[in-house]
């Protein structure tokens, strides 16, 4: 609970609602607010965000889609309220009470994910120029990436003695090379497939996709809050950073990634050019190269156990990323070929 100092700043917001503020508890950039009307959270977001993101919410809600925690207009119909520099917006409070096993709430969540992708969907016109110089520029950064790899073990391997960092290096730098040979081919395939298209899907995505997120009310149903960042985009850009957060963990079989993935695809599935393109950027093993080529950067005094400690996580990243992607392809051959017995 916060001050009575603290409730009278924002009573002059909640004025623009009619609401008469009992008392407020503090979360941080959300305020749990009880009142005359019921209970709220108010949500407090820098001005240069803006309320353009109202605009996909209500571009969702008239698709039929209801999943997102509803945004109140003032009483004179506007969407925020700008006071005292910060731009405020209201929602009703989610409960979030539900104690459902995180496994079946990750599932729900890309259910759901799945569900307003396919609803706001929409075809893009993309120039064979525009495709080519994204392709050029891509493949272009790839190729420094393994320039860089390569000439880094030559350096160390010219040491008679190495740091421990360059030891760790040399005896990961295959399994990166790999990787990054392997996310380069599926680039060049997703390339080849696609390069006579005209069309690009898009989508409404929610740009900070997170479990914390995705609240439950009081009947068990799930709902997205945090729209601040949506936009029209690759449905790509929702799941590579919510993926690349859950593999960063210790080496472990992610078979539970590998359900959420296909669970999503259930209802709304990836054509064979996005299929490609996901493979690529989730097998890119950027993280464990930019921890090396910020070592190889830095060339005053290093602490051997943080960069070295730094170089493992982002190994086990990449490995994580590896049995996934794996698997992915594994189960997507044996689909083929089912289908073709058929």
């Amino acid at each position: 609970m916060i001050d009575s100092n603290r409730l009278e700043a924002l009573a002059p917001i909640l004025n623009n609602y009619h609401i008469e503020p009992y008392f407020v508890e503090d979360f941080g950039p959300v305020q749990k607010i009880y009142s005359n009307k019921g209970t709220f959270a108010l949500k407090k977001i820098v001005p240069s965000i803006g309320t353009d993101f109202i605009h996909h919410v209500h571009t969702l809600y008239q698709k039929g889609y209801n999943r997102i925690v509803p945004i109140y207009p003032t009483m004179d119909g506007r969407y925020g309220v700008l006071y005292e520099q910060d731009l405020y917006y209201l929602m009703p409070w989610m409960s979030n009470d539900l104690k459902e096993n995180p496994e079946q709430k990750n599932l729900q969540l890309f259910r759901e994910l799945a569900r307003f992708h396919t609803l706001s969907v929409k075809e893009i016109p993309v120039s064979k120029e525009e495709r080519t110089e994204h392709y050029e520029k891509t493949v272009q950064q790839l190729e420094k990436n393994q320039e860089f790899l390569d000439g880094f073990i030559d350096e160390c391997e010219k040491k008679t003695y190495m740091s421990p960092f360059e030891l760790l290096y040399c005896l990961y730098y295959n399994e990166i090379s790999q990787a990054l040979r392997f996310s380069k081919s599926k680039f060049e395939e997703w390339y080849e497939n696609s390069k006579e298209a005209e069309k690009a899907r898009m989508v409404i995505t929610h740009g900070k996709l997170s479990s914390e997120h995705f609240l439950y009310d009081d009947r068990g149903y799930g709902y997205f809050i945090n729209f601040e960042n949506a936009r029209y985009g690759s449905p790509i850009h929702d799941m590579l950073p919510f993926l690349s957060r859950s593999l960063n963990t210790m080496p472990k079989r992610n078979d539970d990634t590998i359900n959420w993935v296909f669970h999503y695809f259930k209802y709304f599935p990836y054509k064979a050019d996005e299929k490609l393109l996901f493979l690529s950027y989730l097998a890119y093993p950027i993280p464990v190269i930019q921890v090396a080529e910020s070592y190889f950067r830095k060339r005053q005094s290093k602490i051997e156990l943080k960069w070295v400690r730094q170089l493992q996580r982002s190994y086990w990243h990449l490995k994580n990323s590896e049995y996934v992607v794996m698997r992915m392809v594994e189960i997507e051959n044996q689909a083929k070929e089912g289908a073709q017995q058929q």
